[in-house]
């Protein structure tokens, strides 16, 4: 069985024109996404969809979702995920890998920060937009500082985005929000990618901040609390915001409940406030709830 509908399977399932099932996708109300200029729906999204919708003692039940934390790679949320013996298991790719499998039903949530240049917002723009027809809820989990790690040799050299120009530098991969923001950066400071010589994408936050320690790159758009942790010269740029995005369900399911119960005791907290550039008073603040 196909892992995805296509607009014409859909309206067939559905029983209704295809017309109508490309209103459901531009309005938001049925999970999508896009591929080559196609619609394609993941089909245990569609399934748990149509079960939101259902009444009666006879209720569609979908099957349970891999028991799985998807999305952006947080040093935090990873420590934390393990410290707190959940049972929950990672799958970090990426702020917009993880939102595609979260509407796939790969995992029971995902991390994600994700800027909107237009609104100067982070995150709950494309949640809204996405994911508004979903059983799902957006917390918060923290603020933190990113900017350029350097090379020790050019601690004071480069000050700003536009001294990257010539240099070598480690990206992060497409999928990352990182890069997403780093490309906006570069793009106000009338940079492209041909005018630096980029290495091969770090995949994570750490491996953007080894390239440099080990030299492979001469810079890198990272952390502040992995330059303080490899004794980096650090040049802060910009705060963001990280959130969760949560399936509601196994929102009250041990495993998550398990995590959340950790990340509010003194032993979490410690551990953030030894993180340069982190603020975690916002935890689990709820910035957006679907249908």
């Amino acid at each position: 069985m196909a892992e995805y509908l296509t607009t014409k399977e859909l309206a067939e399932l559905l029983r209704i024109k295809e017309r109508k099932v490309y209103d459901l996708a531009a309005s938001g109300e049925v999970p999508c996404s896009k591929a080559m200029g196609k619609l394609l729906f993941p089909r245990e999204a569609v399934e748990a969809w149509i079960a939101e919708r259902s009444s009666g003692v006879e209720r569609f039940t979908a099957k349970p979702l891999p028991n799985v934390f998807l999305g952006s790679h947080d040093p935090l949320l990873d420590w934390a995920l393990r410290e707190s013996r959940c049972g929950i298991a990672t799958y970090f790719d990426g702020s917009t890998d993880g939102l595609m499998r979260f509407a796939g039903r790969e995992g029971v949530a995902t991390g994600l920060h994700l800027y909107d240049q237009a609104s100067e917002s982070w995150n709950e723009w494309l949640i809204a937009e996405k994911f508004a027809a979903m059983p799902v809820v957006l917390v918060g989990w923290a603020k933190r500082q990113r900017g350029l790690i350097v090379g020790e040799r050019l601690k004071g050299v480069i000050k700003a985005v536009a001294d990257l120009k010539g240099r070598r530098v480690a990206p992060r991969q497409a999928e990352s929000g990182a890069q997403t923001l780093f490309a906006h950066l570069l793009e106000r400071a009338g940079l492209g990618a041909d005018d630096l010589e980029m290495t091969a994408p770090a995949r994570t936050e750490a491996d953007a901040a080894l390239s440099v320690l080990e030299g492979k790159a001469e810079a890198a758009f990272g952390l502040a609390s992995l330059a303080a942790q490899y004794r980096l010269p650090f040049v802060p740029l910009t705060g963001e915001r990280f959130d969760l995005l949560v399936d509601r369900r196994a929102w009250f399911l041990p495993p998550m409940q398990a995590f959340l119960d950790f990340c509010r005791s003194k032993h979490f907290r410690a551990r953030a406030g030894e993180l340069a550039g982190y603020d975690v008073s916002e935890f689990a603040k709820v910035r957006f709830v679907g249908s």
